[in-house]
């Protein structure tokens, strides 16, 4: 098996692979699955050293969660899963948008993943969202619970803001939190990041390839199927579009002059932010997966930084979620 490099995340005892697998586009978000294939990418992610898995029970309802135990059912107990709980997903209508993280609720989540992993206990258990309408000392308190029973090892935030995190902290330790981070976003700069780093927390940057514009292999918005969220995502609509195009082809010029890809290129990016972050790259095609992990070995030289910073300063055109979808911090 092939040994990437292991970082620690946080100071409970949680360790990852420099770089793990994100399976949410495996069942949702980016047309029609592929089970055979996508089996055979986290069967060849657990080959190539990967050793972090992620999902969540919003990914299909417990679809996700059951490829992914049966896809790791051979070697569960060498690998970190990473699930989640948050939402209601009783109305259809609002999927993905209403909120529930009430310590019932937690509870109840928390045995349905159990089952459709097949495992006895959840390595990162994560609150996908903060619930306004849920004390986020309750949410710790409970995962805390959770920890104390043996079904849960470390307690995870998604989308989390610095004063949510300081309050969770101080009730359960916070070992991870997983928000949106790349070339193309770059918010938690400015404020999560420092606080991360003040109280010991590891950070998971999902959608590090910019929700696949930083592959380079990309359409205008009304060439996907309708259930892609790259139809509606703003970064792909006219005029961001365009903009952002613009800047791929800048950075594939910086990655070619290196002698990689521009994927490899925006994971490498991440991999320089700190020895604390593992980006979570999802893919369901095994040769993308291996052409992720290389990244892995491209080192990047202070003037290749300081060229990407020039390229995408800011990070992308567009707004990552439409308003009603966005975390508030």
């Amino acid at each position: 098996m092939t040994k990437l490099e292991i970082r620690r995340l946080g100071g409970q005892g949680l360790t990852s692979s420099a770089l793990g697998l994100g399976t949410m586009g495996m069942t949702i978000a980016y047309g029609a699955g592929d089970d055979e294939s996508s089996i055979a990418t986290i069967r060849r992610a657990h080959e190539l050293g990967v050793t972090h898995f992620d999902t969540a029970e919003l990914y299909g309802q417990g679809a996700g969660e059951e490829l992914l135990g049966r896809a790791v059912r051979g070697f569960r107990d060498e690998i970190v899963i990473a699930t989640k709980f948050g939402f209601d997903l009783t109305d259809p209508a609002r999927y993905g948008v209403a909120l529930d993280s009430r310590p019932a609720h937690i509870r109840e989540v928390t045995e349905n993943s159990l089952r459709y992993l097949g495992t006895d206990h959840i390595d990162v258990l994560y609150q996908h969202r903060v619930d306004p309408a849920v004390p986020i000392e309750d949410v710790a308190g409970t995962v805390g619970e959770l920890i104390r029973e043996g079904k849960v090892r470390w307690f995870g935030l998604s989308e989390a803001g610095p004063e949510v995190i300081r309050r969770a902290h101080a009730v359960q330790p916070v070992s991870v939190l997983q928000t949106e981070y790349s070339l193309f976003e770059r918010a938690v700069e400015t404020d999560v990041l420092p606080v991360l780093r003040e109280l010991g927390i590891g950070f998971v940057p999902y959608s590090p390839l910019g929700r696949g514009f930083l592959t380079g292999e990309v359409r205008p918005a009304d060439s996907y199927a309708e259930d892609d969220m790259r139809r509606w995502d703003d970064r792909w609509q006219p005029g961001n579009y365009e903009a952002n195009l613009a800047a791929v082809r800048a950075l594939t010029e910086l990655a070619t002059a290196k002698g990689v890809g521009v994927t490899q290129l925006a994971l490498a990016w991440l991999l320089a932010q700190g020895d604390d972050v593992v980006p979570i790259p999802g893919t369901r095609s095994p040769q993308r997966l291996a052409e992720n992990i290389a990244a892995t070995e491209v080192t990047l030289t202070p003037a290749d930084l300081a060229r990407v910073d020039e390229i995408v300063p800011h990070g992308a055109a567009g707004s990552r979620y439409p308003a009603a979808m966005m975390p508030s911090w």
